[in-house]
């Protein structure tokens, strides 16, 4: 399926409220050749398989802030909201790798406490390069030059710049990988879909396609404002709790590295904070400020998708979508197949061509159920 892209600006479209226009704030992550979304109540993910057909499964996100209203007080939500996105976001892109390589090559699944592992090494890696190294960096530095800085504020802002370059430059080399660059393209396809729905547009792929890949509540803008409140969250601890007088360098390296791991919640929580501020006030210059650089960077982290991409995008983010908001709103005219997962959540899909897929295990309760017509999917002709 070919296409050519229409000219599409970089910069989003603040105007209106958004708020009023979208009953829930959708959001999604890019993955492994497709696309997680993320609604009210349940998340899917959708991938385009080697031989072109979409996977798609969908599945309930947690109620514990519903059992637990503590977790939606201000601050702590955001702590929370990043680590059930870190879960559910790990999971996607595990079904993502599986589907989206040839069955003759693809490896075994990953068990819980194989993903858990992953999840603790990709913590040890950002602690490491993103907290330690600017640390270590910012006082070899100051060694170099007689340690004039010392744990002042100097010290302070000159790590946050090292680790903000540390930052921009792990993201501007990754984006150079092939790969890496199809998944920037399906993160473009996510937010065009977001952004056309949020504009009541009808998800076809040429009316979504219309929209920037530029989005204001992006994970990129989240990023970016731990970043920059770091640098103040970051300064104001170290000089409210210095490290003891007459420490070695590498004691005091191993200091501000743990206080900042104490720290690292708060800034999440701020970041989290800035964030629904951004996208509940995008028209106000002072906000509008505060979120351009993110927008900035998200010239990197997102790329211009094709219409295959997009397709992918709108299917994940039709499953999701409650029935009483679909009217109108959802494609008709996409014709790639979809294989909807056993375990899957019923999904509502218009004009589609669905297949539920076998269970892995032989139950033969199970097999009897994915026989009955429609048996994990409700589908909808247009």
């Amino acid at each position: 399926m070919s296409h050519t892209p229409e000219p599409v600006s970089h910069t989003p479209d603040f105007s209106g409220d958004v708020a009023e226009m979208a009953p829930h704030y959708y959001g999604g992550q890019a993955v492994i050749e497709g696309v997680m979304m993320r609604g009210a109540d349940r998340w899917a993910v959708a991938v385009r398989q080697p031989d072109g057909d979409i996977w798609l499964e969908c599945h309930h996100t947690s109620t514990l802030p519903t059992r637990k209203p503590w977790l939606k007080w201000p601050m702590i939500r955001g702590c929370y909201a990043l680590f059930d996105s870190l879960s559910i976001g790990m999971r996607a892109l595990g079904i993502s790798a599986e589907r989206s390589v040839p069955e003759d090559e693809a490896e075994e699944e990953l068990s819980g406490a194989a993903m858990g592992a992953s999840m603790a090494l990709a913590a040890l890696l950002f602690i490491g390069v993103f907290i330690f190294l600017p640390s270590a960096a910012t006082k070899g530095l100051d060694a170099l030059i007689g340690n004039v800085m010392g744990d002042g504020v100097w010290f302070h802002l000159v790590e946050s710049v090292v680790r903000i370059v540390i930052f921009l430059a792990y993201l501007w080399s990754i984006s150079l990988i092939s790969d890496i660059r199809r998944v920037f393209q399906y993160h473009g396809a996510e937010h065009k879909t977001i952004a056309a729905w949020e504009h009541g547009e009808v998800l076809e792929p040429e009316h979504v396609d219309r929209y920037s890949t530029l989005h204001v509540r992006c994970g990129t803008n989240f990023l970016i404002l731990v970043m920059l409140l770091a640098v103040v969250i970051y300064t104001a601890g170290g000089l409210l709790v210095p490290p003891p007088e007459g420490i070695a360098w590498w004691g005091a390296v191993i200091y501000h590295v743990v206080l900042r791991i104490v720290l690292l919640p708060v800034v999440a929580g701020a970041a989290y904070e800035g964030l629904r501020l951004g996208a509940a006030n995008g028209s106000n210059p002072l906000v509008r400020a505060i979120m351009q650089p993110g927008l900035w960077l998200q010239l990197i982290t997102t790329k211009q998708p094709d219409h295959d991409q997009i397709e992918v995008a709108i299917r994940s983010f039709e499953a999701v979508v409650p029935a009483e908001h679909r009217e109108g709103r959802v494609p008709t005219t996409l014709d790639s197949p979809i294989l909807v997962a056993h375990d899957s959540l019923p999904v509502v899909l218009e004009s589609a061509q669905v297949t539920i897929a076998p269970a892995d295990d032989a139950d033969p309760a199970r097999d009897e159920e994915q026989e009955q017509p429609g048996a994990g999917v409700q589908r909808e002709e247009g």
